[in-house]
């Protein structure tokens, strides 16, 4: 079964504790842990030992799973300490993104170079490496995030599928998907009105835009997937903890009605 939950980044200018409380009550499966160096990261990566039992135990109290850690950064100096961690607490799955420019070709050579390396490490720790195809990174959109797929097979790497930046791309993600599902290994999941930029914390989300989001859950389970589901709204630096509480209620209701349905039509 889909695991649905939301990174904590929505919640980065509160502590973890009040976070969790929050996506408990919302009624999230779990979280995806936010250790973004200097993004007010709940998890700071450099003192994960000290850190990462009491954010377990916050978790393991209100009955919640962590089910992927959110780290960007595609580099060694931060992508070690999260596989120790990870690998220490039980947590799937490591998020990044590709780096680099969009249209240089160094750059997209250089990233799926790294993301070789570092999936072939991941799977060391057994773990995986998930990267977005990003608005603005080397990696940017379906033709080269099946670029990265075709050089890339280890068994470490996957695909952290985000609709809003194919949509950004000019790409319909209600397309893209069935090309790159079996490579699936987590989803961020959020909605977007504009092919400029991701917008107010708002329009990420789901059901207020312009994404096919149904029909993407449609596809995610008549596909077969079974990872975690996890909303990623980012720019909630000035907003109210009411509204990023409201916020974060009416994604997961949105995913509820989706997934539930249709999740429960399977089993029949």
């Amino acid at each position: 079964m889909i695991k649905l939950g939301v990174n904590s980044l929505l919640f980065k200018s509160y502590d973890f504790a009040a976070a969790v409380r929050h996506i408990s009550e919302a009624g999230y499966d779990g979280l995806s842990l936010n250790a973004i160096k200097n993004n007010r990261e709940h998890l700071g990566l450099f003192r994960w030992r000290e850190q990462l039992p009491e954010l377990r135990r916050i978790v393991s109290d209100r009955g919640l799973s962590i089910l992927a850690m959110e780290v960007a950064h595609l580099s060694g100096e931060y992508l070690l300490p999260a596989y120790e961690a990870c690998a220490e607490a039980g947590i799937p799955v490591v998020n990044v993104g590709p780096g680099g420019q969009t249209g240089v070709e160094d750059d997209v050579k250089r990233s799926i170079e790294q993301l070789h390396i570092w999936s072939e490490k991941a799977a060391e720790y057994g773990l995986v490496l998930c990267v977005k195809a990003h608005a603005g990174h080397a990696i940017y959109n379906s033709q080269t995030l099946l670029r990265a797929m075709r050089e890339i097979g280890s068994d470490g790497f996957g695909v952290d599928f985000d609709p809003s930046h194919f949509y950004r791309a000019g790409e319909d993600p209600v397309e893209v998907l069935p090309q790159v599902l079996h490579r699936v290994k987590h989803v961020h999941i959020r909605d977007c009105n504009d092919r400029n930029h991701g917008g107010t914390i708002y329009d990420q989300t789901c059901g207020r835009g312009k994404i096919n989001l149904a029909a993407l859950c449609d596809m995610l389970v008549q596909g077969g997937y079974s990872g975690p589901v996890d909303v990623e709204i980012i720019g909630s630096d000035g907003y109210a903890l009411s509204e990023i509480v409201s916020v974060a209620r009416e994604n997961a209701n949105f995913l509820h009605e989706q997934f539930g349905r249709r999740q429960l039509r399977q089993i029949r």
